[in-house]
This record gives C-alpha cells, sequence and structure tokens, in this order.
C-alpha cells in the first residue's frame, strides 16, 4: 500500500494519505491504455477519462481537508502514521459507525455514482484480512501474502 504525504500546510498535522494530485500524478505512470483502438496518452486529459479521474482526485483532497481528518483518517497501528479510514479493520461498535460515515461521506460527494471509488479495492482486502484464520486453515503462506500485501 502506497501512501504519500498530502503537500498542504497542515502535512505535518495529517501524516501519509494520498491527495488528489498525488492520485493525478499516479495515473501518468506509462500504463497502456487504449479507447476504439486508440491509445489513450494520459487518462487525466482524455475526455473519456477526465472527468472521472477528477473525481476521484476529489475524494482524495477531501480526506485532507483539516475539517475532515478525523473522520476520514486514523492512526494506523503499525506506522503510528495517519492514513486513510479505508485501510481500517473496525475493532468496535464505534470504529465501525465511523468507517461507515467516512464512506457515506466519499459516496454523497459523488452521489452515490462513482461505482468503484478507491474504498472498493480497500474494503475488500479489509474484509479478507478480517477472516485471516479461514486463510490461515487453508495455507499459512498464502495466509502471509495477504497480511503482507494489506500492510
Amino acid at each position: 500500500m502506497t501512501h504519500f504525504h498530502c503537500d498542504l500546510a497542515y502535512d505535518t498535522l495529517i501524516g501519509m494519505i494520498r491527495n488528489g494530485q498525488h492520485y493525478l500524478d499516479s495515473l501518468r505512470d506509462g500504463r497502456s491504455v487504449f479507447l476504439d483502438g486508440q491509445v489513450v496518452d494520459d487518462v487525466t486529459t482524455h475526455p473519456a477519462f477526465a472527468q472521472a479521474a477528477k473525481s476521484v482526485a476529489k475524494l482524495y483532497d477531501y480526506q485532507c481537508e483539516p475539517e475532515h481528518i478525523e473522520l476520514m483518517t486514523f492512526e494506523s497501528p503499525t506506522s503510528g502514521e495517519r492514513v486513510s479510514r479505508c485501510w481500517e479493520l473496525p475493532r468496535s461498535y464505534e470504529q465501525l459507525v465511523t468507517r461507515r460515515l467516512a464512506l457515506t461521506s466519499w459516496a454523497e460527494l459523488t452521489c452515490g455514482m462513482m461505482g468503484r471509488s478507491p474504498d472498493h479495492v480497500a474494503s475488500v482486502l479489509g474484509g479478507l484480512v478480517m477472516g485471516i484464520d479461514l486463510f490461515k486453515q487453508y495455507d499459512e503462506n498464502r495466509a502471509a501474502a495477504l497480511l503482507d500485501y494489506y500492510d
């Protein structure tokens, strides 16, 4: 999991979470994208993808705003850094409710129209990690690989 420092005045407060510009920059990584048989040089500027990319970038910027830091991020128990609430493994009812509120606020920003927002993969992986004992019963090495990937 890669995190980036927000390049904002309150960087020391929020630690390591991704902002919108870092997200957009990450899309310019040399990937091969084709649309109707044509190469798309930059998905962040191509008319078919630019608005969706900007919408996701706004989600990341939202979590970096000072008034949303407590809701949208949490202190990682392993690194001590603030990270996106999407990656939290709730251990209490209160944590579960807070995580739901964070994910709901992201859904509201897109009026529920972003079908696979960034919390999607984190939620799937978090669910798998929460059931790690089942994976360990099947294959200790695969369970370890899942935990390594999640961390």
